[in-house]
């Protein structure tokens, strides 16, 4: 699988750390791209779950990713992370029919999808490949794009 495979391999190619924040106004249900059944899914027997958001704005910085996922706290609820380009910045685009997932007990579940990322220097939004490791026991989550262009 491209997952496996692309994603850790010693990051033999450079590649770009993302950020993942707590949830807060990207996560609102406002954002959630409709129709929601097809911009949400599940894994882990339903104890994860990944949500593609649309914040319309900044227009180059639109799109997050949100994951609800363990460990739970003292009440009961998961806890809630979201991933863009940068603080407080989306991608430019999500391409949420190309979300994969594997899991491997040495790293965790893993996550890949295509997003488009905003160049600043050229104006380009080139597509590369988001990769996202999500530890269920410690809840860390790490995202990191490619730095080849698709």
């Amino acid at each position: 699988m491209r997952l496996i495979t692309a994603a850790f391999l010693s990051l033999a190619t450079p590649a770009t750390a993302q950020e993942v924040m707590p949830c807060h106004w990207q996560a609102s249900a406002r954002n959630i791209v409709e129709p929601w059944e097809e911009n949400m899914r599940t894994f882990a027997n339903g104890e994860v779950r990944v949500v593609n958001l649309d914040t319309i704005e900044p227009a180059v910085g639109f799109a997050y990713l949100m994951i609800i996922s363990p460990p739970r706290d003292v009440m009961g609820g998961r806890q809630c992370r979201v991933i863009g380009a940068a603080e407080n910045i989306g991608f430019a685009g999500l391409n949420f029919d190309t979300l994969t997932a594997a899991y491997d007990p040495a790293v965790g579940l893993m996550f890949e999808i295509v997003a488009s990322v905003y160049d600043p220097e050229t104006g380009a939004t080139p597509r590369r490949f988001l990769n996202i490791t999500l530890n269920q026991q410690t809840g860390d989550i790490v995202a990191v794009i490619s730095a080849d262009n698709l």
